[in-house]
């Protein structure tokens, strides 16, 4: 699948794992951010048969479909494919929410394309699209403290300080969606980098 102009619908993924298990895990801050969005929007979920959760919204003036795959993380490609294809949408303008080791806890960045950073939803979507250069907001983790692997890191909850600040994130992560949707990429990024979340120390427990 290749980044050419298609059909006006943005399609906006929300990354994380299906599964109260899940649910509350650094992983699924994607899942978290369009499940904010959708209620802000007054949006509902529905089961889509193309293994994924979607809500359709007009968001910022623009028609959406939100979308939450129902794959795990490590397949999310396969999910996300055929509603690009069934809605005719441009990958190039689709967005992906997700969780970033490599970004302090608090931060949030966009940016367009780049490799996977070894983020397995990341690189399923790349995979499967053949195609990598769609928009990214990124929300960062940080790293995991010593004796802690990144996969055993990014499948447990938050710490308690953390959890101090994981509203401003969510909140953070939704605006600049909403500024990408609403005013494009270059308009975001210079409006979401100048600005400074409160950051709560890395966690030494999850």
């Amino acid at each position: 699948m290749q980044g050419r102009s298609t059909g006006k619908r943005v399609v906006i993924v929300g990354l994380g794992n299906p599964g109260k298990r899940y649910s509350a895990n650094r992983h699924n801050l994607g899942f978290m951010v369009v499940d904010q969005i959708a209620d802000q929007e007054g949006g509902s979920w529905t089961k889509s048969r193309d293994k994924a959760e979607v809500c359709d919204a007009c968001f910022e003036d623009t028609e959406v479909v939100m979308v939450k795959p129902r794959t795990f993380m490590n397949l999310s490609g396969r999910a996300v494919g055929p509603i690009l294809r069934r809605f005719n949408a441009d990958p190039a303008r689709m967005i992906v929410i997700h969780d970033d080791l490599d970004l302090p806890y608090g931060r949030v960045r966009i940016k367009v394309g780049g490799g996977d950073g070894g983020h397995k939803g990341i690189r399923s979507l790349s995979d499967s699209l053949r195609f990598r250069d769609f928009i990214r907001v990124r929300l960062g983790v940080g790293r995991p403290p010593p004796g802690v692997n990144a996969e055993d890191f990014v499948l447990r909850p938050f710490g308690p300080e953390e959890q101090n600040t994981l509203k401003e994130l969510v909140g953070a992560a939704a605006r600049a969606v909403s500024l990408i949707v609403g005013h494009g990429v270059g308009q975001a990024q210079k409006e979401l980098h100048s600005a400074k979340l409160p950051v709560a120390p890395s966690a030494d427990m999850g």
